[in-house]
């Protein structure tokens, strides 16, 4: 019989806690404020991994480290280990009340999620949702703390990951009814010319996504301002700063108030809204049950 080869000895969890933290922040400077710890012992756990396994599992792109495609998948590996750990960890608990750490994009929470906080506490009264509100929106695989995550239309199929849709996600351009008039938006897309467009670092690919989606010639603004979050975002557009990309459902009652217009109406992105939960936790009760209330207000939203 061909001799059998030993089991790989697994590496110390400092090391594999520290390549967790810098492969989601992509920093070793950020890990290290999250770990609580010095550069340098980051550092030293990452050559630690890097020696045990024998293989390269970041590369250097400037200032930032990019995982390579071994560290990629070692990452998503690592972050599901976690994951699996921090809930078993939490299912210890002195009652038997479940929690369920929900991420969602902070405007989406603000505009959509909290107005409803109350009839999803009254659906799902034996378990404690905490909303984590997430300024930049990252899928789960990087939250190895987070139970489920909220997507818009970043969302992008991950392995060990199911995607639950449960809304539809409808997107345009808004501005004052002045502005719209000033600028001329109403005789074409091609007036955006003359316009300052606002952007927001939470999603910052909202200009390029409608210009594609649309099937508009994308244009070069007259200037760009770009925010930390969207909200400040349609804050800036509803006071006639510029113009933004804008859910629907973020604006909707501006639209009837006419505070802002929509020149060119809407289009519906084909990713939706969907919770994201790790393909392992489909099953969940309470999962099942946050999905279930997720899909029947999605479908009740005026």
């Amino acid at each position: 019989m061909p001799e059998r080869s030993p089991p790989q000895r697994l590496p110390p969890l400092n090391a594999l806690r520290a390549f967790d933290a810098v492969a989601r922040r992509g920093s070793i400077l950020q890990a290290a404020d999250e770990l609580g710890v010095v550069r340098g012992a980051v550092r030293q756990q990452l050559a630690i991994l890097e020696s045990h396994f024998g293989v390269a599992l970041f590369r250097r792109d400037g200032r930032r480290l990019v995982l390579t495609e071994k560290g990629r998948a070692f990452a998503d590996a690592v972050g599901i280990a976690f994951g699996i750990l921090t809930r078993a960890s939490s299912a210890l608990t002195v009652d038997d009340r479940r929690a369920i750490r929900l991420g969602v994009p902070s405007a989406f929470a603000i505009w959509w999620l909290m107005p409803r906080v109350a009839d999803l506490q009254a659906a799902l009264p034996d378990i404690d949702m905490d909303i984590i509100p997430m300024t930049t929106v990252e899928p789960l695989v990087r939250h190895p703390d987070l139970d489920a995550v909220i997507m818009g239309g970043e969302y992008r199929p991950a392995p060990n990951i199911t995607a639950i849709r449960f809304m539809e996600d409808e997107f345009g351009p808004v501005a004052t009814p002045d502005l719209a008039i000033r600028l001329g938006l109403v005789a074409g897309a091609e007036a955006l010319a003359g316009a300052v467009a606002l952007t927001s670092r939470s999603a910052p690919s909202l200009w390029d996504d409608w210009f594609a989606e649309s099937g508009r010639t994308p244009i070069r603004f007259a200037r760009n301002r770009e925010f930390e979050d969207l909200l400040l975002a349609i804050g800036a557009a509803r006071s006639g700063v510029g113009v933004a990309i804008a859910p629907r459902t973020a604006v909707g009652e501006d639209i009837e108030r006419g505070t802002l217009t929509a020149p060119y109406g809407f289009i519906r992105r084909p990713a939706g809204y969907s919770l994201s939960v790790r393909s392992g936790d489909a099953k969940d009760a309470a999962l099942v049950g946050l999905a279930e209330w997720l899909v029947r207000a999605g479908a009740a939203r005026v």
